[in-house]
């Protein structure tokens, strides 16, 4: 069947530029003449500034719920309460509720990859440098291959527009109907424009040409990216098959394992590239204690920029500090700070890790398997129990219990301290007080609500572990959005939060950059494409696999199973992105949450039976997900319902 058309609106785009009192001001293309910017080393960043700020980079501002906004002014009311693509998988819930499940966020920018077309086309006409022209070129494709990687994730194939278009009108226009490539044809064509970024950009860049550029490291840190997930659709397809016309033209799936072969070499290749050629890695890879390991992990969040960092990261994104400059900044220490030190803005401790992926974390055994280490919570080892209402918990199970707060915490790998604040760790000189309740001499069970009794010691004791909600951070509001400024899963966010100075209480005024590629990706890409195919080098992927566990703290040496590689995945990147694609990718997301899964919490009660008071910690379904009776991800959700079908006439996705 001849594949339908795509019409193309044909409008003059916006560009960015500088000004005295705002960082981007929008202006057509067609008012100032592209020599005067390109001939002027202040225009040509102009430029870029803007192609860089159209990326779909899934950074701080990104909000999974909502468009992707490119005005410096762009937000609602989901965006000033923070976002996380961790909230929509098993890694993490907003503390008032969110529903894993299909990200839904928009993302068709086919006007912002008509800028980068009439970019290209712009640097044709003026007088620079050859090589100037060549590196800026390059920089376009590195640009237009992480917009249709953007789109392809999300659709499939997608039509492929590699020139500007022009609207004649006294034309039928039919070069503006442009059909969808097939899914291969899209990967394909990120990818070559991934080898046409590599070819002339350079190896680093200076402060002075713009220290967040792309260099040919970062290009080929998408091509790695790009090609793990394109051979990763070839390969589980099947996992979860869909029908339709789209599958019948290819438009989604419609690959082999000969490409997922072949895909899966190209990330190794390129992995490879940048392994031995980049001169990066891993900060402070051998650290002398799991204090250390901890901290030094903490620091690459917080410091991203500095010197020593900077040999980790190959791509990050910058910000101005919004309360100065035009809401340029982001919002995670004004959303994410835990109750007892939040800025003084409304909304704070948004963001609630779950317990799944605290359990997924090793301790420090190091008996040469890499297994995960649960929370120990039961005297009998049946860390399988969840109870669904914590309320109504079973005082009869065998509860281990704990002095303190902080005790089932302390052995777990350093990633998990210094990417969560755990009950009873100390953040920002704070001793983070995170409880769900108490039981009363008499076994009376007070959970989830505010209340306080007196101990056999003759003290009195509070439900959420102190008198006034200033002075703990959990589980208090369930249910009411307004007051759901507590974990609601027992952990809060640590990672990305700077702990050496207190934000202002003011959207928009973070300044922490957003590392969107490193180093330990690269290993892990690697790792999994090398054991997939079979055709890598597996004694390569087992070393890079236990170089990072080596920086987490860890002396043994564990296999590079598939199983061990997706782990380090999951625990090295928590919260910074990949765990959303990887389920979409190996097609894991359908059966991670099936029909009424609830992520877990964990919630400690204070035990007043004994003479001195005893931390219980009980494993709970998360109170919104056991509200909804669970979530579930449907196979359809692997891609997209493609917009405008009613008009721009391209093959629709199946089931929409």
């Amino acid at each position: 069947m001849k594949r339908r058309l795509l019409y193309i609106l044909i409008a003059f785009t916006a560009f960015v530029i500088p000004s005295c009192n705002d960082f981007l001001e929008e202006q057509p293309l067609d008012r100032v003449p592209a020599e005067q910017l390109l001939n002027d080393p202040n225009g040509i960043k102009v430029l870029l500034a803007n192609l860089y700020n159209r990326m779909p980079v899934e950074d701080f501002r990104y909000n999974p719920g909502q468009s992707f906004n490119y005005r410096s002014d762009a937000g609602s009311s989901f965006v000033a309460h923070g976002w996380s693509s961790s909230f929509f998988t098993d890694d993490a819930m907003m503390t008032h509720g969110s529903g894993a499940g299909p990200i839904s966020d928009g993302y068709w920018d086919y006007s912002g990859i008509r800028q980068v077309n009439q970019f290209m086309d712009n640097l044709k006409m003026v007088a620079i440098d050859e090589a100037q022209r060549n590196r800026l070129k390059s920089e376009a494709h590195f640009i237009r291959a992480y917009m249709y990687f953007g789109l392809v994730k999300r659709y499939g194939g997608v039509p492929l527009v590699k020139e500007t278009l022009e609207y004649l009108p006294e034309s039928d226009n039919a070069n503006l109907f442009i059909a969808r490539s097939t899914e291969k044809e899209t990967w394909d064509f990120i990818l070559a424009e991934c080898d046409f970024a590599t070819a002339n950009l350079p190896a680093a860049v200076t402060s002075a040409e713009g220290a967040y550029r792309a260099t040919k490291w970062a290009a080929l840190a998408l091509k790695s990216r790009a090609a793990l997930h394109a051979a990763s659709i070839a390969k589980f397809w099947d996992k979860a098959p869909l029908t339709g016309e789209a599958v019948d033209q290819k438009l989604v799936g419609g690959m082999t394992i000969a490409d997922a072969n072949a895909y899966y070499k190209i990330c190794t290749d390129a992995s490879k590239a940048i392994i031995d050629g980049a001169g990066k890695s891993l900060y402070k890879a051998s650290p002398s204690s799991n204090i250390e390991a901890a901290k030094n992990y903490q620091e690459i969040f917080q410091n991203p920029a500095s010197g020593e960092v900077k040999n980790e990261v190959i791509f990050a994104k910058s910000y101005i500090d919004g309360t100065i400059t035009a809401l340029q900044g982001h919002c995670y220490d004004v959303h994410f700070n835990p109750s007892q030190t939040a800025t003084g803005y409304l909304a704070y401790g948004r963001f609630s890790p779950s317990l799944n992926l605290v359990d997924v974390y090793e301790d420090y055994t190091d008996d040469g398997t890499g297994k995960s280490a649960k929370i120990v919570t039961r005297t009998d080892g049946n860390e399988n129990y969840v109870v669904a209402d914590p309320t109504k918990v079973d005082l009869a199970v065998p509860y281990k219990k704990y002095d303190n707060l902080i005790d089932p915490f302390m052995n777990k790998d350093a990633r998990l301290l210094a990417s969560i604040i755990v009950p009873g760790a100390t953040w920002k000189n704070v001793p983070i007080i995170i409880q769900g309740g108490l039981i009363k001499q008499d076994g009376t069970k007070l959970i989830y609500t505010e209340a306080n009794a007196t101990g056999l010691d003759g003290k009195t004791y509070y439900s959420y572990g102190a008198s006034t909600p200033s002075a703990y951070s959990g589980f208090r509001g369930l249910g009411n959005f307004d007051n759901a400024n507590f974990t609601s899963s027992g952990f809060s966010l640590k990672k990305f939060l700077t702990e050496g100075k207190n934000a202002q209480g003011v959207r928009w005024s973070s300044i922490t950059d957003y590392i969107d590629f490193r180093l330990p990706e690269i290993y892990l890409n690697y790792a999994e494409a090398a054991i997939e195919s079979g055709s890598g080098d597996a004694n390569l992927a087992k070393t890079l696999v236990n170089d990072i566990r080596k920086r987490a703290g860890h002396k043994d040496q564990i296999p590079a199973t598939i199983e061990n590689i997706l782990k380090e995945r999951r625990v090295e990147f928590a919260f910074e992105g990949p765990r959303y694609w990887d389920l979409v990718r190996r097609r894991d997301y359908h059966t991670t949450f099936a029909t009424g899964t609830r992520r877990q919490a964990l919630v400690p009660v204070l035990d007043l039976r004994e003479t001195t008071p005893k931390y219980i910690f009980v494993r709970a379904n998360n109170y919104y997900d056991e509200k909804a009776n669970g979530v579930v991800f449907q196979t359809m959700s692997y891609y997209k319902g493609i917009p405008g079908v009613g008009t721009n006439k391209l093959v629709q996705n199946p089931q929409y």
